[in-house]
Parts: C-alpha cells; structure tokens; sequence
C-alpha cells in the first residue's frame, strides 16, 4: 500500500470487479427464471399487490426499500427488460470491457447493477429474504468505487471490503457462538450436513466422516469466523512498517477463510453465499507491483472515494455495536440503501429432517386414491436421488420448502403455491424437476410430512438409497378445486 493507493492490489481489483460481477449474473438470471411464477401478476406472492399497498400511504412507502417499481408502474415485461440489462452490464464486467475506460465508465456500471438488483429484492418478500441478497448489493456497491485499470485501486476501498468480510466472517461466529449449544459443545456438524436447507452431491460422504472430524471442523469454523477476521486488516500497518509481513499475515488471513469457503461449497448448495465470500476474501490478497515507480490517485478520485470511507464511518456504527450486542441481530440492514449491515447464518442447527411432500391424484376418491409425488429440482424427494449441486445459482422455491415445517402454520404462498399445482399452472410447474401429471390437473393435492436420514454405508449398498424416509403426518389436505 502506498497511501491512497492501494498499488499491490491490482489482482484483488481483477477478482472482485469480474467475481462481483458474475454473481450479479448468476442472481439476474436467476430473477429472470423465477421472479414471474413466484412474485409476478401472476405469482403466489404477487409483486404489484405489494407496490399498491405500498402505494396507498406515506408511511407505507417508507417501509419499502428502493426500487423503480415505485416511480415505473411494474409488469413482468418490464421486470424481464430489467434483468436483460443487468445480464448484460454483467456480462461486460466479467470481461473487463468497462475496466479499459475512465474510472467512472465501472463505477457507472456497478451502481447500475446495484441499484437494478435492489429494485427487484426489494419487491421479492419471504423469497428474496435471504442474508445473501443484501450482501451482494454491499459488495457490488463498493465495487463501484475500485477504479479502473488506467489506476491502481484506492486503500479505503480496499479496507472497506476488509471490513465487510470482517462483519461478514466475525458476525457469523459470535451467532454461533451465542446461539445454539451444538456450537459450543462441538457437535453442530454431526448433523448439519444432513440437515441443512439443500445437500449437495458429497454431503452424505461428509455427514459419515468420524464424529471426531466433525468437531475438528467446528473448531476450525470457529478458528476462521472468531479469529483470523482480526488478521484481515494487517497489511494497514505496512504503511508504517517495512517488508512483507503485514502484507503476508492479510494474505494468509484470506486464504485461511477462501479454503473454508471452499470446504462448504463441496458439501452443500447455499446459493452465492460461499462464493461470494470467496470473492471478497480476494481483496486481502496483495501481489507486489511489478513497478516501484510511485501511482498517484486523481485528486477527483480520491475525493470521491474518501467521501465513500466517511459515509461507511457514518453508517458502520450500528453494525460495529450490533456485533458486541447481547441480542445481536442476523442479516439486518440499518439503513434504506443496505449498506454497512450485519450478517450471520445458522445461529442453531436442527438436529433432524423434516421434509414436506407435495403429492397428487386424478381419482375422485382421495381415500382410495393412488397419490404421486411432484419432484423438486433441488430439495430432497426420491430417496434414491444424489442431491444435485446448483450453488450459486439460487432455486427460491426449493429454499423456502426446507423452512417450511420449521414455522408453526404453513406460509401464505404455500397455500398460492397448491392452488397453482392444481390449476396446472405451467410457469409454477417450470419451477419443479417433474410435474407427474405431464401437465394435466390434478383432482386433489395434499402435503405429507417425512422424516429424512442419510442412508449409512451398509444400507446404501444393500438398497442403493441415497436417504431414508419415514413418514410423520398429513400437514394439508387433501384439497382441491371447487
């Protein structure tokens, strides 16, 4: 580092501008293949209900966060327009295309992206209630101020991205610490890649490793996410200090938290989640300048970026006291514009599976009735299925069907979301892996609750299932149109 200049940090810039940018692909793409079915005019939630409640007061209008859809009347057309231009402008990101321009031609680019993405969160509800939204808008927000590559990136753009993945990492490990028991006594991971929100295709070999290798990797979380954030912020002090050592401690402190990310990636599905930490955790790396000639900062540049430091001083507070609180909070936001919030993931750990089966039947007789399964692209079904790997890319429904049995009643767009399955609806039926009725109505649907295991080795081999299933109870049903 080199006072305003943050010269050995040009890599770091490469991998957070086109990483970032990729991810705000992955999440338009995303929003372009479910957005309508879910919260469209159409969806189980629908989006323009919400603006026009919003709509209908002041202080309701206050209660929104940004979007366009207030000043522009919304409708799917528009809303695919919207995810066009943000798959585009991030598709010209992750090839460096706006980088080879002025420093504003990215900046305009990524406050594009962010502001886009926000407008679509912020009408999405229970579906875009997800800590990684926000925290995408903040990193693609301070993305916007690296600069390009006519510059070397500016130091407090760099030390903000540090502080992000300090209240990123150490945000996550003082929930767990004060949450759950399974994290203190070390046992969270005996069962939490059995029953996390959606496994993926090594999960069950993770979940039968040793009991002993499970606490090893609770202590090692808790190593990465209480401890080496500290370290993050070390290369600061290679502006007093001579040689490498600051910057090599940073170096090492990112790593130690990419090869953790990399860890959960290999056992499960958490959408952009890990590889968005990967990325941030990019901007502790530093790789010396091949010059040792001195690079100043525009003075325009500088100014612009300072004032970005000043506000996140301004805004940083809430979420600084947020972490040494005694109810701290998890993935909350404490201004309009989500930026400088807190975040945090499984604070507790359920200790067995429960899953809700969607089935139907085109005879009359639901009591005689042959019922059969709709199958979900990504949550557990078919016992002899090995969960697929879909991360980063988000499957909203399959999400929100894991958080289903943990509330007390089942959601209103559960509810929206049968009666869609006995219309046949055919954009909802686009959201499953296989609608068993190839279109058709079904004349009754229902909802049963299984308990889902891992099968151990011994079962595996004698049955080839991948899971063990047992069935609890009906939770709805049998339903059916009037």
């Amino acid at each position: 580092m080199d006072g305003f200049a943050a010269v050995d940090f040009g890599f770091a810039r490469e991998v957070l501008q086109r990483g970032i940018a990729a991810l705000f692909l992955v999440a338009f793409v995303s929003s372009l293949n479910q957005f309508r079915p879910l919260l469209g005019e159409r969806g189980l939630l629908p989006a323009p209900e919400l603006l026009e409640w919003v709509a209908s007061s002041r202080s309701r209008g206050r209660m929104l966060r940004p979007t366009v859809f207030t000043r522009i009347r919304y409708t799917d057309r528009r809303l695919v327009a919207l995810c066009w231009a943000g798959i585009i402008v991030s598709a010209a990101l992750i090839g460096g295309i706006p980088q080879l321009a002025p420093p504003w031609v990215p900046m305009v680019c990524f406050l594009l992206l962010w502001l886009g993405y926000m407008s679509i969160s912020s009408i999405g509800q229970t579906f875009y209630g997800f800590g990684w939204e926000m925290l995408l808008l903040e990193a693609g927000f301070l993305a916007a101020f690296l600069g390009s590559n006519v510059q070397p990136p500016p130091t407090v753009v760099i030390v903000l991205f540090w502080w992000l993945l300090f209240r990123l990492e150490f945000g996550a490990g003082m929930i767990k610490i004060r949450g759950g028991r399974e994290w203190r006594d070390l046992t969270a991971l005996t069962y939490h890649h059995e029953t996390q929100p959606m496994p993926g295709p090594l999960s069950r070999q993770a979940h039968l490793l040793p009991r002993w290798f499970h606490k090893g990797e609770v202590l090692g979380n808790h190593f990465a996410q209480l401890v080496v954030p500290f370290f993050l912020f070390a290369p600061i002090l290679g502006l007093f200090l001579p040689g490498p050592v600051p910057a090599v401690v940073g170096a090492v402190a990112a790593a130690i938290v990419i090869a953790t990310q990399l860890w959960l990636v290999l056992t499960g599905n958490f959408a952009w989640l890990n590889w968005a930490t990967i990325v941030i955790a990019f901007s502790g790396i530093g790789v010396p300048a091949a010059s040792a000639v001195p690079v100043e900062l525009p003075i325009p540049w500088v100014v612009i970026t300072s004032f970005v430091g000043i506000l996140y001083v301004a805004l940083s507070w809430p979420a600084l006291r947020n972490l040494f609180a005694h109810r701290q909070l998890m993935n909350a936001s404490f201004n309009r514009w989500q930026l400088a919030n807190a975040y945090g993931a499984f604070g507790t750990v359920t200790k067995e599976r429960i899953e809700i089966v969607v089935e139907g039947t085109t005879e009359e007789d639901p009591d005689a009735a042959d019922w059969r399964e709709y199958a979900f692209k990504g949550k557990p079904g078919d016992v002899r299925r090995v969960p697929r790997q879909f991360a980063p890319y988000h499957l909203r429904l399959d999400w929100l069907m894991w958080f289903l049995p943990l509330g007390r009643s089942l959601d209103d767009w559960f509810t929206a979301f049968v009666v869609r399955l006995l219309e046949a609806d055919p954009p909802t039926l686009a959201l499953l892996r296989r609608d068993p009725f190839d279109g058709a109505r079904p004349r009754w649907v229902r909802a049963v609750s299984y308990r889902y295991r891992f099968s151990t080795r011994a079962e595996k081999r004698a049955t080839g299932d991948v899971w063990v299933r047992e069935r609890r109870r009906i939770v709805l049903g049998p339903v059916g149109l009037r």
